[in-house]
């Protein structure tokens, strides 16, 4: 079995940042998240439609606003990876710097993801399933599909639908694949300098498996699963102040491996930084990934 987090994160400097950024040393915040709120009547959480506005369902879900202190990791960035926290932050130049073609991003960035995971992980096998693009409708791409930030307290797939996400993509080689590791790692990048709507992560350590609560997530073909997440105060959330195009957040959504320590899954969502709350929208790029181990 491939050991991970072969790879340690790059050394980061302050080039390629826009004139208009001013980086601080440090720039922790004291933030809102939205968790959910458990009904406590034994109802599970409203299914989440993947065809219809995200703004009219989101609201049917109750919500608790919870205040946390969500740490900047600028300058501890390697204290922090896959198996020891849920996520880690990488140096990674893309080649594809719009995003506005919808074929490169399936053929020439998905590829480009796939190394990189298997770069820094050591996986022998990674397979890209899709992709969202938070930004605003681009005039030069009309047909793309995009969404805004996410400020919802959640983890893409909870552990039986990552299982079902194997034999979804590979139904011959499923049973094989599922006797050895795998997991979901999410691959998260700015594609301009993030300063309103950044990426915090919780410490996977920090959540107990009783603040995960499973809601169904409906597609038009198939249903899946992912997790919301109830409060707690011991969670402990992270985040990279100004995280530029070429510095990336791979996020553990999901990890077979149950023994031995790892981190097996990560409760993520974007905030409202109130310093930068007048900054541009945020625009990003988040690709899912099936990674095999041998």
């Amino acid at each position: 079995m491939a050991t991970p987090d072969v790879a340690r994160p790059a050394v980061f400097t302050p080039r390629d940042v826009e004139p208009s950024v001013v980086l601080s040393s440090k720039h922790s915040v004291r933030a809102v998240m939205n968790y959910y709120k458990d009904p406590e009547d034994g109802s599970p959480p409203v299914p989440f439609y993947i065809d219809r506005p995200y703004a009219e369902q989101i609201h049917a879900r109750p919500t608790a606003e919870v205040e946390v202190e969500v740490t900047d990791i600028t300058g501890s960035e390697d204290k922090y990876t896959l198996d020891s926290h849920g996520f880690q932050l990488v140096g990674h130049e893309s080649s594809e710097k719009r995003f506005l073609d919808e074929e490169k991003i399936k053929t020439q960035y998905y590829a480009e993801t796939e190394q990189l995971i298997k770069d820094v992980t050591g996986a022998v096998r990674v397979f890209v399933f899709d992709y969202t693009l938070r930004r605003q409708k681009d005039p030069a791409a009309p047909d793309l599909r995009v969404s805004g930030p996410l400020r919802s307290v959640h983890i893409d797939q909870s552990y039986s639908a990552s299982v079902e996400r194997v034999r979804h993509h590979f139904p011959g080689e499923a049973e094989q694949l599922l006797q050895k590791r795998f997991q979901i790692i999410n691959v998260w990048r700015p594609i301009k300098t993030i300063l309103k709507d950044p990426l915090a992560v919780a410490d996977s350590h920090s959540v107990a498996e009783s603040d995960l609560v499973g809601a169904a997530i409906v597609f038009p073909h198939k249903r899946g699963e992912t997790y919301v997440v109830k409060p707690n105060p011991n969670h402990r959330w992270y985040f990279k102040y100004a995280q530029r195009p070429d510095q990336v957040t791979l996020i553990k959504c999901y990890d077979s491996l149950e023994s031995g320590g790892a981190a097996r899954r990560v409760p993520h969502s974007a905030f409202v930084d109130p310093a930068e709350e007048d900054k541009e929208p945020r625009e990003s790029i988040e690709v899912r990934a099936l990674v095999f181990y041998d």
